[in-house]
Order: structure tokens, then sequence, then C-alpha cells
């Protein structure tokens, strides 16, 4: 079957699926052609991970090959930082929050996306607004942390919201005080 195009691989998994009256945990995903962006975009709309294309003629091939390609929904927000891990030089890590009407709740942690300058540019800033306590609504536990007021907010990219309500693969972009979004 290895030689065989996509598009045949895929419409004789199609029938034996059907033939054996498979389900559920095992789904089989539609042939969509068109205009790859629209359904890029589509995809972002439905808070999916993202999409997966492939070449109709192609021969399967286990190794990464432009034949095949993910293209994932990359996100963006602004969360307010409620707290940091201190590094040597700058931060390690920054404490992410979300406004909620009135509450402030945790929305997980970053710690990528800068370089040794900017990092030190962040401490530099959140050190002007320390606070002796978290401002979150329901209190987290994490040892490491200093806590400050949510006076600064984060710039984030990320590829999800987890079940647990927490950011997945976040990557910081840029820091500003006092712009309110999330």
């Amino acid at each position: 079957m290895r030689k065989e195009r996509q598009i045949e691989r895929k419409r004789l998994l199609k029938e034996l699926i059907e033939e054996h009256k498979l389900g559920e945990p095992i789904l089989f995903s539609e042939h969509h052609e068109g205009d790859g962006q629209a359904l890029f975009v589509a995809a972002g709309k439905l808070n999916y991970e993202g999409i997966v294309s492939k070449r109709v003629d192609a021969p399967y091939r286990s190794d990464r090959v432009e034949a095949w390609q993910k293209i994932k929904v990359v996100q963006k927000g602004k969360f307010p930082v409620v707290g940091f891990i201190k590094d040597p030089s700058g931060v390690a890590a920054l404490y992410l929050g979300k406004r909620e009407g009135k509450d402030l709740v945790y929305m997980g942690k970053v710690g990528t996306g800068w370089n040794r300058t900017t990092s030190a540019q962040i401490r530099k800033a959140l050190d002007t607004v320390v606070s002796p306590k978290q401002k979150l609504t329901k209190s987290i536990r994490k040892q490491k942390a200093t806590w400050v007021e949510p006076t600064f907010y984060a710039e984030i990219e990320y590829r999800d919201i987890a079940s647990e309500g927490l950011l997945r693969a976040s990557s910081f972009k840029g820091l500003s005080k006092g712009t309110r979004r999330s």
C-alpha cells in the first residue's frame, strides 16, 4: 500500500472502516479539496489545533516530506502578569492571569520567548510592582513565585487553552503596562 497514492489509501481505509462497522475511538477524516487558507481560518475559528495538508498523488513516506504538512493555528492574547520566577539576571518564567468579570484567574505560565536583555528588562519592570501576596481571586501555590500587582500585560502566542483552563505551548512576545485585555 505504501506505493499507492494518498487518495487511494484513504479510499481503501474508509471502505475497511465501513465494512467492519468500526466506530469510536476510530474516526475517519473526510478529504477536502479547495481553498486551504479558508479551511485554515475555519479551523482557527473552531479552536482546532490546526490542519494537515497532504498531496493526493503522493505515495506514503515515513520521513518528513513536503507532501505532508501540519499547519498549526497560533492564537494571541494579552494576559495580566500576576507573578514571576526569578533568574539571576532577569526572569525564568512569568505567571499569567485572565480577568473574568471581577475575578482574576490563573492561566498558567510562560517561560520562553525572550533573550537575556529582554529578560532583564522584564525583571526591572516587574520589580517596581512586587506585592507581598498574590492578587488572584483563587490562590495557587507556587513556592518560587514573586507576586506582583497585575499592572503589566504580557502579549502571548499560544496553541490552545487546555481543559484545565491553562495556556498550552505559550511563548512571550512583549510586555506593556495598563492594557486591560485578555
